[in-house]
């Protein structure tokens, strides 16, 4: 039994029906050519036949005094966790998407281990989908790409089968508790430790805030209509962009990748808020996480927060990026001289107000941020399950109330595989964003040649 960190306990303390809190992945797969009528069906079996359950897939929740706990599912019960479903023909992607939508947006069940996997056959073009939906007191975006990661390989090998929930045991259980209590002895050492540098962090902020105009904080976003109260129903859009058109744009203004990345989403969110009449005056405010996990980091979460200007009250989409990229340089030159734990103490000391009010609801007009942008680094081979190439990846995340939009992308090969989760019944036509995300690179493209003379 070991107690839930608290970080997490915050993810859990946030899930109500209208808001499940699970990050989720849908991966896309060609059946091999030779392969039998019935082969997705033994796929689901032979995952199913592995049994061997390692932490943290193993656990389920039990509350002792109000606090949670993980223990040991010793009733696990392997077909409600892997499940397989099919299209109606012709099996469109639209209505896998359609079907991904509905899944998402239904609870994890808290007497089982938070977690399911969904083999869906009958997409059309001989391909099969694997959806998976991992509760984010579990793991974080970073971390469920690691998972997902360790059930594909980079050959195509019918018998070189691999499931997620099968991670390498630990050594012994005396030796992965000692090194548990260790890790948080250590931790908590390191977290006082940065106390002092954090609280030098915070008078910085609020001088920068006060004189720096490249300073973008959680007090500067507008109102907007994506910050509004959210239902459970979830609509999931997806599509993939081309990594070398990113890449040109990025080198002729200098830029990096992500910078692109977020001038595209502000272009997208500026041309869908014309459409609906409901442009802010005021720039939007991105909430940007920041993977603060080393290499030898497993499952959990450990992440910092970066908030970026999206310009989207600019119009020339050359000043737009400029501003982007200002707004991004400050933070990252603020957390270069920074630990860890210190960015993790000041993160949460500026997010706390905003914390506070995603718990409690006191002040539902006033939001931190407009809209989470997550860009998670991804495989650039080819990916195999067995013999099956993955041909695309598409990543899945949280909406709550006062954000209900959530954009999330993850790079594949010479991809960034975007996913667009969004409150179904706040955000009309959400799938517009797909195209709009591609004009903004577009409009990007033209301008380049000059930008690099």
């Amino acid at each position: 039994m070991a107690i839930v960190d608290p970080l997490s306990q915050i993810f859990l303390r946030l899930e109500r029906r209208n808001q499940p809190m699970h990050v989720g992945g849908l991966q896309l797969f060609e059946r091999p050519a030779d392969a039998p009528a019935d082969y997705v069906h033994r796929l689901v079996e032979r995952a199913r036949d592995q049994c061997g359950v390692q932490p943290p897939f193993d656990k389920h929740l039990k509350y002792h005094f109000g606090q949670p706990f993980w223990v040991v599912d010793h009733d696990f019960d392997m077909a409600y966790h892997v499940r397989h479903l099919a299209l109606p023909k012709p099996g469109r992607i639209r209505d896998l998407l359609a079907l991904v939508s509905m899944l998402h947006g239904t609870l994890l069940d808290r007497a089982r281990p938070l977690w399911e996997v969904y083999i869906i056959e009958g997409v059309s073009e001989d391909r099969f989908a694997v959806y998976t939906k991992f509760h984010h007191s579990m793991m974080d975006g970073v971390s469920a790409m690691r998972v997902m990661r360790r059930f594909l390989s980079i050959e195509a090998n019918a018998e070189s089968f691999r499931v997620p929930w099968q991670l390498p045991p630990a050594r012994s259980a005396r030796s992965s508790q000692l090194a548990s209590t260790w890790h948080t002895v250590r931790a908590s050492y390191r977290q006082l430790a940065a106390l002092p540098a954090t609280a030098r962090s915070l008078v910085d902020a609020w001088h920068d805030a006060r004189h720096d105009p490249d300073f973008t904080g959680p007090t500067q976003a507008p109102a907007s209509m994506l910050n509004v109260p959210v239902s459970g129903s979830r609509r999931f859009a997806a599509q993939g962009y081309s990594k070398s058109r990113i890449h040109t744009v990025a080198s002729a203004f200098d830029a990096t990748i992500n910078d692109v990345v977020l001038a595209m989403c502000s272009a997208a969110l500026r041309r869908y808020l014309l459409d609906h009449d409901a442009l802010p005056q005021a720039p939007l405010i991105a909430m940007l996480p920041v993977s603060l996990h080393d290499e030898d980091d497993g499952t959990g979460n450990k992440v910092g927060l970066m908030y970026a200007n999206l310009a989207t009250d600019v119009a020339d989409p050359g000043d737009r990026l400029a501003t982007i990229k200002r707004s991004v340089d400050y933070w990252k030159r603020h957390y270069k001289r920074m630990t860890p734990e210190q960015i993790m103490a000041l993160v949460a000391s500026l997010s706390a107000p905003a914390g506070l009010n995603l718990l409690t609801g006191l002040a539902p007009r006033h939001q931190s941020f407009n809209v989470i942008i997550s860009n998670i680094p991804g495989p650039e081979d080819t990916l195999y399950f067995g013999d099956a190439e993955m041909v695309g990846m598409y990543p899945l995340s949280v909406v709550m109330d006062g954000q209900a939009l959530n954009i999330s992308l993850v790079s594949y090969r010479d991809s960034l595989e975007f996913g667009l989760t969004a409150c179904r019944r706040s955000l009309p036509s959400v799938q517009n964003l797909l195209k709009y995300l591609d004009d903004g690179l577009e409009e990007l493209m033209p301008a380049a040649p000059a930008a690099s003379q």
